[in-house]
């Protein structure tokens, strides 16, 4: 199963979004339908998940790195994760949903309890070491 997720910076922290049906916070993402690149499916899960009163230019999606990974919703399924670094600034206001519970702009400080093992293991440290976030 192929998934995405993508950063988005500010003030050297990091957006991230906690689910209400997870107990940990997560990538702004989710998964790549039938027919649609990864690209695709990183801008299309950024609409819905931010809301429709989040701004961002849609041509500023970089793929920074991809890894496989098991999934933390179920640990017995593996997923291959793609994750897109946002070049610009995100605007405008985020949106809670059914699906969203809260956002959180993350630096180091928050620790690592409350994040997903994709956060935990693989994003955070990569953004830790080349200096995105505190």
């Amino acid at each position: 199963m192929k998934v995405v997720g993508t950063m988005f910076f500010k003030n050297q922290k990091i957006l991230i979004d906690k689910p209400r049906k997870r107990a940990t916070y997560q990538m702004i993402g989710g998964g790549v339908e039938e027919n649609e690149t990864t690209l695709e499916a990183a801008i299309r899960e950024c609409h819905e998940e931010l809301g429709n009163k989040a701004i961002f230019d849609e041509t500023k999606f970089e793929l920074i790195m991809d890894f496989d990974e098991i999934a933390t919703s179920d640990p017995t399924k593996k997923i291959h994760f793609y994750v897109y670094k946002y070049s610009g600034i995100l605007e405008g206001d985020l949106t809670e949903s059914e699906e969203i519970e809260k956002f959180l702009w993350y630096d180091s400080s928050f620790g690592t309890d409350i994040l997903s093992n994709t956060l935990k293991h693989e994003v955070i440290p990569y953004c830790i070491k080349n200096n995105l976030i505190k």
